[in-house]
């Protein structure tokens, strides 16, 4: 609890945390097997807590909790002037202590499914091969009144159990996003919650079906080092252009640019230069684990190669070119260096020079630069994490100084997109008519690049981000495909990239 703005007063010990929850022996033992197999993560060391200074408050000592004992939890309550609880069992403090909080009981859907010695949250989605997972923060309040602060989805993993790690890790940087809200506004912004009926343990017939599709997933990796070994697997991308923009565009009417086993293209970005249309785009050979960044030029539809653009000894994505002035610069994505890096070009379009950096030791994944109403602003999606490396779940927005990324202001409510089915940006913030619009990426059904959603950007400012999405393309709009995941346009012209099925 790093955090000025937050008081942490004390923990409530709960005399009976799990009610009456319980799973078979059965569960009870696959759950402990598959978190210390799948799911165990490295010990966390706080920096700014210490357990032996913090107040704890257990009930069984201040009294028998019992329903005719309601006023200790609710003396508790005001005693220590709480404004909150944060509920991380099944048990729930009685109403009565609920309505003294001036902003209620929160808690996680994850809390409310789990016993003393098992845990099946995200199970149901994983075996019913649901497209994501909710991660649901609700409020408890007066009147027994439960509402929605914030309600994310999220990729589905193959295991239940890493799949509910994940998502627990999620779970802070939501938890402390919406606190932060709370103790600007002084406010609840919530909504009457969609919270799921009571989800109970796995049945047998429920592990045997999903015990299958573990031993599904482990077959195919299997195969997938296999062919690792052998130089070849490598996830295939083709793109298709068109005419059209943004907000209108039909990817049915497009046509394939496909690839060739040694130069496959994906993360596709279009540069107007003179009378000519240049694509930049992430290329590699089938059975590479590196990729450069490849520039071709569009003769009518089809495209003619020039040569490479960047090459790096770490691997190099996503080339969001653009204009500043006379002068051009390139934003690739190079998290593996840990750093943002600024290119600007020197003789276009095959020399480029390192021009600036930003966020030295941090981990930033397809990041863009966009100026609007004069100011200028950087969309990227950074993974703070402890155990899971992950882009797509969080977007980040700063006011910058422009390329030299000098001067960097964090938004107040950062991350100001949570959710790997809109969060990680795919492709260039286009404007269109007045209105910004920003292309994301939909990752779901296990799959990363599922599909392509358009945003619509309703507030942008330090204080408020808001968006909306309009529209989402999914691989079906051609034959053979399993994901969709960036765009672009420059002119009439647009560009999409697509995965194939294999």
């Amino acid at each position: 609890m790093a955090d000025p703005r937050f008081s942490l007063i004390t923990f409530i010990v709960h005399p009976n945390p799990f009610g009456d929850l319980k799973a078979s022996r059965l569960f009870e033992l696959e759950s402990h097997l598959e978190r210390r197999l799948l799911a165990r993560q490295r010990r966390y060391t706080p920096q700014t807590f210490d357990a032996n200074r913090q107040r704890f408050d257990d009930l069984r000592v201040l009294g028998t909790y019992v329903a005719a004992d309601i006023d200790v939890p609710r003396q508790l309550v005001n005693e220590r002037e709480l404004d909150l609880v944060i509920r991380l069992t099944p048990a729930s403090l009685p109403s009565d202590a609920i309505r003294d909080l001036p902003f209620g009981e929160w808690a996680f859907n994850f809390c409310d499914q789990r016993s003393r010695k098992a845990d099946w949250f995200s199970y149901r989605d994983v075996i019913s091969k649901s497209a994501a997972t909710e991660l649901l923060l609700y409020a408890k309040q007066d009147d027994a009144r439960v509402t929605s602060i914030a309600s994310p989805s999220f990729n589905i993993k193959f295991s239940a159990a890493r799949n509910a790690a994940f998502l627990k890790e999620r779970a802070v940087t939501l938890l402390m996003r919406e606190l932060g809200r709370l103790a600007d506004s002084r406010e609840l912004k919530a909504e009457p919650s969609r919270r799921n009926d009571v989800v109970k343990p796995p049945s047998s017939v429920d592990m045997v079906r999903y015990a299958g599709g573990l031993s599904s997933h482990f077959l195919a990796r299997a195969i997938k080092a296999l062919r690792a070994r052998m130089h070849s697997g490598s996830a295939i991308w083709t793109l298709y252009t068109g005419r059209g923009r943004i907000d209108d565009f039909d990817p049915r009417e497009s046509v394939e640019i496909p690839p060739t086993k040694s130069d496959i293209k994906a993360d596709p970005f279009l540069f107007q230069y003179g009378n000519e249309c240049y694509l930049f785009y992430e290329a590699y050979a089938d059975g590479d684990r590196k990729a450069h960044i490849a520039v071709g030029r569009f003769r009518g539809d089809k495209i003619e190669p020039v040569g490479i653009a960047l090459s790096c000894d770490h691997h190099l994505s996503y080339p969001f070119v653009f204009r500043d002035g006379k002068s051009i610069f390139m934003m690739p994505e190079t998290h593996q260096s840990r750093r943002i890096e600024i290119w600007r070009c020197v003789e276009f379009p095959l020399k480029w020079e390192l021009y600036s950096t930003a966020f030295e030791g941090r981990s930033a994944a397809d990041s863009v630069l966009t100026r609007h109403k004069g100011k200028w602003w950087l969309f990227t999606n950074l993974s703070d994490f402890h155990a899971y490396e992950d882009h797509c779940s969080e977007l980040y927005l700063f006011e910058v100084d422009g390329p030299e990324l000098k001067r960097i202001i964090s938004h107040k409510h950062n991350p100001v997109v949570i959710g790997s089915t809109v969060a990680r940006n795919g492709g260039r913030i286009l404007e269109r008519n007045g209105q910004l619009y920003r292309p994301s990426q939909c990752n779901a059904h296990g799959i990363y690049g599922y599909g392509l959603n358009i945003m619509e950007i309703e507030e942008l400012s330090l204080t408020a981000y808001r968006e909306r999405c309009i529209r989402t393309i999914t691989p079906d709009f051609k034959k053979g495909l399993r994901g969709c995941h960036h765009f672009d346009a420059a002119g009439e012209r647009y560009v999409v990239d697509a995965r194939l099925s294999l």
